[in-house]
């Protein structure tokens, strides 16, 4: 096995390059020493160092088996499709999750690892899938998500502050637009993922990208300055129900009554953090919270049907019954 330091980081760098166009064999030394210098400095690997590795990318039987041409000058897939995303681990890494799931035994129900713990279960779960083991967990997850490919470069472009150039398409647009583009967080909702930052072409500084289909491609651009965001992120989404935050909005109190018992169901899993309950003993089936109005808002309230009902402010009252009059017009006779 090759150098196994920074193996994982040199693969996942070599396996994007393949997919996007045509290397030398220097032009793939330069660029991962390039990347691993980001994240260990003064480092870089040897040629025989990068010779293993794509011994390891051509080998079918211990390796990713990638479709590489063997003794070829330029390199690049031949199947354009080809992600070592989609191939089993190999021996050591499954050796190496196995090794982190009897390391997060001794942190048993520790909340500081509970998250990282359940993402572990999940994926030794999808591994045991692959072996025809008998099924265990049937978690909330999208199977036709295609955007979680993006989720990765986008996140280390915030990490190493890199400005990109993307070519958006929405699906009433006839033409993709380009713009400038500094990201700076990611969010996941409702099963997928946004990007938020500053639009420099309409200078818009929390403009929000879904990551999906609609982005045609971006790359980056090398000689354009980064610029950091001043916004409160953590405040920025705590004061919203979903991605969607309209220029004009502003936070409001929203209070809620529930029916049938439904604010039990609302308090094991309320679609906002910073809600508060009423110490009145005639309301202690309302809840209140501040927040803004937008469309995600309003569905979340629309889930619980009949049993909710929204006693203020009177705008999302109106909002509301707007609702509820044209879905009662689908079932008029």
């Amino acid at each position: 096995m090759a150098n196994s330091k920074h193996a994982h980081l040199r693969y996942n760098i070599l396996d994007y390059c393949f997919r996007k166009r045509l290397y030398t064999f220097e032009d793939l030394r330069t660029t991962l020493n390039n990347q691993i210098e980001l994240f260990y400095p003064n480092e870089s690997i040897s040629i025989r160092t990068l010779r293993e590795d794509l011994k390891v990318f051509r080998d079918k039987k211990n390796g990713f088996g990638a479709p590489l041409p063997e003794k070829a000058r330029i390199l690049k897939y031949t199947d354009p499709n080809f992600s070592i995303a989609q191939r089993p681990l190999l021996e050591y890494e499954q050796y190496l999750v196995d090794a982190a799931i009897q390391l997060l035994q001794r942190f048993d129900n520790h909340p500081k690892y509970n998250k990282l713990a359940e993402a572990l279960i999940k994926f030794q779960d999808e591994e045991e899938q692959e072996n025809d083991s008998q099924r265990i967990l049937f978690y909330d997850h999208n199977e036709e998500y295609k955007g979680i490919k993006h989720l990765k470069p986008l996140y280390l472009a915030i990490k190493k502050k890199q400005v990109l150039q993307i070519d958006y398409k929405g699906f009433k647009d006839e033409l993709p637009a380009v713009f400038e583009f500094h990201p700076h967080v990611l969010k996941q909702y409702n099963r997928r993922w946004f990007v938020y930052g500053l639009n420099k072409t309409r200078e818009i500084k929390e403009w929000s990208i879904p990551l999906d289909e609609r982005i045609i491609n971006f790359e980056t651009l090398e000689d354009t300055d980064y610029i950091q965001s001043d916004t409160d992120w953590g405040v920025f989404f705590r004061t919203m129900v979903g991605v969607i935050r309209p220029f004009y909005a502003k936070i409001e109190k929203v209070v809620l009554r529930f029916h049938n018992g439904r604010e039990n169901y609302f308090k094991t899993k309320p679609f906002i953090p910073d809600y508060e309950e009423f110490f009145e003993q005639e309301k202690q089936n309302q809840v209140w919270f501040e927040t803004i109005i937008n469309p995600e808002l309003v569905q979340q309230i629309l889930s619980y049907g009949k049993d909710v009902e929204v006693i203020e402010p009177e705008s999302l009252k109106i909002l509301m019954r707007e609702h509820t009059e044209a879905m009662q017009k689908y079932y008029d006779n």
